[in-house]
């Protein structure tokens, strides 16, 4: 019985070292599968960097103010009895925009014209009667006074009468009325805006360093979204011969062309003054760096050659970077990368240096200078 026993202890040694052999040659062979295991390449897009030159800008944030623009306000009380504008419409200059209640007015015109006509006749009586002696120069003085009293008394009456027909100053837009028939208003009460906004004005500030850069009739770039276009271009028409003391930054004030009326006055925009000089720099894709706290960098695609098989293949190579401004879809590099040199263009976050890649450039975006996406 014993001896049973221990043969089946020794049998079972025997089987579990023989697992364990087999085990411990299957972990070996793992572990060297492993350890020469290549993983596949990766598909990326590329771009080359690029030596480009792009226009010398100075940057503001500017406001739009009408050339001509006044709330419409009347000049004297009265009731209004007419309102023939229509609000937000254009107007020319002249246009009637209210009529006051002048009947009183109106009743004592004639009455005054007729003392001036009376005025009239006994002045030239007067006249003739002095030329012939008759009369003394003190009674010609005294009719020649009053005639033209007289005619300052119907003047007056006109000119009350003018006041309470309100036209437009100057041809422009109108905004919307604050006034209703029947209202009677005092004097100063705001009956409607006008704002002539073609063309307009962009007031903006630079500060003092780049007081030597501006001249009168410089192109200057205005962007909004308001604009077909999304920019439109003017030139600079005025400056201010003083700073602020507050900023020491210039007042600058240009003039855009804007037939559309999409540009209103108050509005914000973004203001780009053109200088005659342009910047020579390498770009690269803006979705090509990899943004980091300590250093922004990319990955450079190298051609090597492998140690095992003797093919050339690509492998990344990060690369640290010194960026410079961006614009569009495009960003200058100061230090970091040599023209004709080929980054990886897009997906760069889950990429590792040394990582082997093959460049499929079928998806790459079509980057732009002056992107301008489809709103959809």
């Amino acid at each position: 019985m014993t001896r049973k026993i221990i043969l089946t202890l020794v049998g079972v040694l025997l089987l579990a070292a023989l697992i364990g052999g087999i085990k411990a040659l299957q972990i070996r062979k793992m572990i060297d599968a492993g350890a020469n295991f290549a993983p596949p390449p990766v598909t990326v897009t590329s771009a080359v960097v690029a030596a480009d030159s792009w226009e010398a800008l100075l940057f503001a944030v500017g406001s739009l103010e009408a050339v001509q623009g006044v709330m419409v306000a009347a000049e004297s009380p009265g009731k209004v009895v007419e309102i023939p504008f229509v609000s937000g419409k254009r107007v020319g200059k002249g246009d009637l925009l209210l009529q006051q209640d002048v009947s009183t007015e109106t009743a004592q015109l004639p009455g005054a014209e007729a003392a001036v006509s009376l005025a009239r006749s006994n002045l030239k009586r007067s006249g003739n009667l002095l030329a012939e002696k008759f009369i003394s120069q003190a009674e010609y003085d005294a009719a020649f006074a009053n005639f033209r009293e007289a005619a300052a008394a119907a003047d007056n009456l006109r000119a009350v009468i003018a006041k309470k027909s309100i036209r437009a100053p100057f041809s422009g837009r109108l905004g919307i009325r604050q006034v209703d028939v029947g209202q009677v208003l005092k004097e100063g009460d705001p009956i409607v805006s006008l704002q002539d906004v073609d063309p307009i004005f962009v007031n903006f500030y630079l500060p003092q360093q780049n007081l030597a850069e501006i001249r009168i009739g410089q192109t200057i770039r205005v962007t909004s979204s308001t604009l077909p276009q999304g920019f439109a271009e003017g030139e600079i028409t005025a400056t201010n011969p003083q700073l602020d003391a507050a900023t020491r930054n210039l007042r600058i004030q240009g003039t855009l062309e804007n037939p559309d009326e999409v540009l209103r006055p108050g509005m914000y925009v973004d203001v780009a003054v053109l200088l005659p000089d342009r910047l020579p720099l390498l770009t690269i894709p803006a979705t090509a760096v990899l943004y980091a706290p300590y250093s922004d960098s990319v990955f450079v695609i190298e051609e090597k050659t492998d140690e095992k098989s003797g093919e050339s293949v690509k492998v990344l190579r990060q690369q640290f970077v010194t960026l410079g401004e961006k614009r569009g879809d495009f960003v200058a590099v100061k230090e970091g990368l040599k023209e004709g040199e080929t980054v990886v263009s897009t997906g760069v976050f889950k990429l590792r240096n040394g990582q082997a890649v093959t460049i499929d450039n079928t998806l790459n975006p079509d980057f732009k200078l002056a992107p301008r996406p489809e709103n959809k």
